[in-house]
């Protein structure tokens, strides 16, 4: 068979393979067409395959042509992998089988950041700051962060062999460690922030987040929860399905969640809130910012259109195009958009997308129209951007852009020399010292001394970090002082007593928690409003779509 029309055949499968049930039959019905068509491409790759100066596949190839169609139909549309749809669903599924560690790189070193409670590494003694400088034999050194932590992973029950290198043991360490289930979960904390305020944390929507948002819910109430504080800020979204039971627990029986509007049979629904989850009916404030994206984008602007909460933080992402995952061949997938994301209001999350490079590099710290001090209670309202919907008391928000918080909010800029320390991943190892000075005395509520950081100073100098004057120079300023025994503080915590802890610390110097914590005053009055309108209409007030 002449190479040509091989690599004729090799394109033909692949694209009925990628046409699944979309297309059907009528791929091949194109016929003499479709071959002529191809004819061109299959020579493209040829040639690519040939004279490239780097050595590729024709799987290569047709790959990163697949990726580049759907590239030109919108941004969201992507083929996976083998890898990468393994990895999405594993993520979606909310476990997988492991040692239970949290891992970075630090010093150029595979080290372990935190050991999960309860979990095979952490029952093996494996502690904060132990480095993994061998998987099976093989060193660790030459792999990326993502290639270490696949070869930590591997089926239930199955074992792993690895070298720990630690400070103060003059040779390694070789442990058998046996992988078990390691829970993914996605509510990343769930505490008492300040007396009566419940802080939740939602990281992404797999299989398991409305399951534990409940739980985490009911936690809180039982802790003496009057109002919540709904941290979404780097939610990149996920399962619609578990955005909307989540939104069912926060929004009132009847109340419309989000719409998806397409041109494909099925792709129009109305999602709205059940009679049976039991609802919140709180004051409540949510964080969002630019890594807010998606599903969580749907849970933002259902309870701002509503009216039953305050949106607080930087504009979300805009990322309102819904996708359909389809199962393709070589363990292959498809995250073809197939409808776009309305909220109740009938606003588009979705922003404007003719320009890639503008989509993809939009400065989430621009400058504001308008300076605040969150410190001083200060915020800066709304921008007013594209298209004016109105919420159910008749707010004016607005569509086209992601969504606009009703309080904007920026955070603090680190300063400059604490951004060089860690770089250096000066507040981790420094840690390390602490933690070896003071092996078992460390309770969650430690605080350090104000005279830490002189010490920090010094040791600095000792490490060779940084030469004297300019540490001094460096740790002079009051708000990098701050944030170092912040940062000390949690870097300790993560250590002794897990995230939770040392995400408590440096909430404390979070402008938008600060800000937010500052708002709640005005979140009980909306919802007094809201009570005050339903009983006036005597019945659920519903959102207009007319421009206000």
């Amino acid at each position: 068979m002449p190479r040509s029309w091989r690599l004729t055949a090799i394109l033909v499968f692949v694209l009925v393979t990628l046409s699944g049930g979309l297309a059907g039959g009528r791929l091949l019905a194109l016929g003499d067409d479709l071959r002529l068509r191809l004819r061109a491409y299959t020579d493209l790759i040829a040639a690519a395959r040939t004279n490239a100066g780097t050595e590729v596949t024709h799987r290569d190839l047709v790959f990163a042509s697949i990726q580049g169609m759907l590239r030109g139909l919108d941004p969201h549309s992507n083929f996976l992998t083998p890898t990468a749809y393994t990895t999405m669903r594993e993520r979606q599924q909310g476990s997988f089988y492991g040692l239970g560690i949290l891992v970075g790189v630090r010093n150029g070193q595979l080290t372990v950041i935190s050991p999960m409670e309860g979990m095979p590494a952490a029952r093996l003694g494996i502690r904060a700051g132990d480095v993994i400088s061998a998987i099976e034999g093989e060193p660790t050194a030459p792999l990326s962060l993502d290639e270490a932590v696949q070869r930590l992973k591997g089926p239930k029950g199955s074992q792993v062999r690895i070298t720990i290198v630690r400070r103060g043991l003059d040779e390694p360490l070789e442990l058998t460690v046996t992988r078990a289930e390691i829970p993914q979960t996605t509510v990343r904390y769930a505490y008492l922030i300040a007396p009566g305020t419940g802080y939740l944390s939602i990281g992404d929507f797999t299989r398991s987040t409305a399951g534990e948002v409940a739980r985490a819910l009911a936690e809180l109430r039982a802790a003496g929860m009057q109002r919540l504080l709904l941290d979404l800020r780097n939610n990149g979204g996920g399962l619609l399905d578990q955005a909307i039971e989540v939104a069912d627990q926060l929004l009132p029986a009847g109340a419309t969640i989000v719409e998806t509007r397409g041109r494909v049979r099925d792709s129009e629904q109305t999602y709205t809130a059940s009679r049976q989850a039991t609802k919140l009916d709180l004051p409540l404030i949510v964080l969002v910012n630019g890594g807010t994206a998606s599903a969580a984008e749907i849970l933002a602007g259902a309870i701002q259109d509503h009216d039953l909460g305050l949106v607080l933080g930087t504009p979300t992402w805009g990322k309102g195009l819904v996708q359909t995952v389809y199962n393709l061949s070589y363990g292959s997938g498809l995250a073809l958009t197939t409808a776009k994301y309305y909220t109740p209001s009938g606003r588009l999350i979705q922003r404007d997308y003719s320009s890639y490079w503008d989509y993809y590099t939009r400065a989430e710290d621009e400058e504001p129209d308008e300076a605040a001090d969150p410190a001083a209670g200060e915020t800066r309202p709304r921008r007013e951007e594209g298209e004016a919907y109105a919420t159910d008391l008749g707010r004016t928000v607005y569509g086209g852009g992601g969504i606009t918080p009703d309080i904007e909010v920026e955070l603090d800029e680190l300063p400059e020399y604490v951004q060089f320390l860690f770089a250096r991943n000066a507040f981790f190892n420094f840690a390390l010292e602490i933690l070896r000075r003071q092996p078992e005395g460390i309770a969650p509520d430690w605080r350090p001394a104000p005279e830490l950081v002189d010490e920090f100073g010094r040791w600095l100098v000792e490490q060779e970090i940084d030469d004297a004057e300019d540490v001094e120079r460096g740790l002079e300023p009051a708000a990098s002082r701050a944030v170092i025994l912040r940062q000390v503080r949690s870097e300790v915590l993560t250590s002794r007593h897990g995230l939770q802890a040392a995400h408590a610390a440096l909430a404390e110097g979070d402008a938008q928690i600060r800000a937010a914590l500052g708002q709640f005053d005005q979140a009980a009055e909306l919802l007094t409003r809201r009570a005050a309108a339903i009983a006036a209409a005597g019945e659920r007030p519903t959102p207009s779509r007319r421009r206000p």
